[in-house]
């Protein structure tokens, strides 16, 4: 298995696999071409991941609610850590971080929002740790889907707060300062999925190569501190796109005062 091989190569070996892919590629797969875009790369690895994603994370909620619809209520927490123990104090740190970045009267409207993003991000990047596996992160396919997600929220919120006239905060406080001022703010707004799904797929795709390179020069005992600092980037690139999806939709949100 080389550097970008993981085991769901092995699903080529089924003719079934092998034809549901074709014509996956056929209806979804990218025929153009321009500048940076050359020749696609085709592969479902990425899909096949997110969707272990998926089923983890649901496992980890399934663990959660079981807790809470106990006898004591989920209030006396397990002798042992598990998966429940490990669900819980998740919700519990997300929630703390969303309430102190949007306030304790927007933590529990928003909290569904960030929560999953945060759930999908991080634990997508850890799988990218384990051998044979990637990150559904670091394609910019499944990152600009997250990004596009954020960048409509958060101007669907914008509207929804403050109607038609959440888009006056694209002319400046004054009218005179408009011409100048809706090309910046445009610019700055579309630039904002692109910040988000080039930064996220690059650092995980840096950190991928980093660990597996090292594996491959010695495989035992020298990627271990690698692999520690690959944690710490999954845990600080899933913060960062959380705290800016947080910042983003707390702006739009944000009544002026007077």
């Amino acid at each position: 298995m080389g550097e970008h091989g993981t085991w769901f190569d092995y699903l080529n070996k089924f003719g079934w696999w092998h034809s549901f892919n074709e014509h996956a590629q056929h209806l979804l797969g990218r025929k153009w071409q321009w500048q940076m875009f050359g020749e696609s790369g085709w592969t479902l690895t990425h899909v096949l991941v997110a969707f272990l994603v998926l089923l983890f994370t649901a496992a980890g909620c399934i663990a959660f609610f079981r807790g809470i619809k106990s006898a004591d209520k989920g209030v006396v927490p397990p002798r042992k850590m598990n998966l429940r123990n490990f669900f819980e104090y998740n919700a519990e740190s997300v929630y703390g971080m969303v309430e102190g970045a949007m306030g304790a009267e927007n933590a529990p409207r928003f909290f569904p929002l960030i929560g999953a993003l945060w759930m999908f991000i991080l634990f997508g990047n850890l799988f990218a740790l384990i051998p044979g596996f990637v990150s559904p992160n670091d394609t910019l396919k499944t990152n600009v889907g997250l990004a596009v997600m954020v960048f409509v929220l958060t101007h669907y919120y914008g509207v929804k707060e403050h109607g038609l006239a959440y888009f006056k905060h694209f002319l400046g406080p004054t009218l005179a300062l408009a011409p100048l001022m809706l090309p910046i703010e445009l610019i700055s707004h579309f630039a904002r999925p692109m910040s988000l799904s080039v930064r996220l797929m690059g650092n995980m795709m840096a950190d991928h190569k980093v660990v597996m390179s090292f594996f491959a020069l010695v495989p035992l005992l020298v990627p271990l501190p690698f692999l520690l600092l690959g944690l710490l980037v999954c845990l600080i690139q899933a913060l960062v796109f959380c705290t800016l999806a947080m910042v983003y939709i707390g702006m739009a949100i944000e009544h002026e005062e007077h």
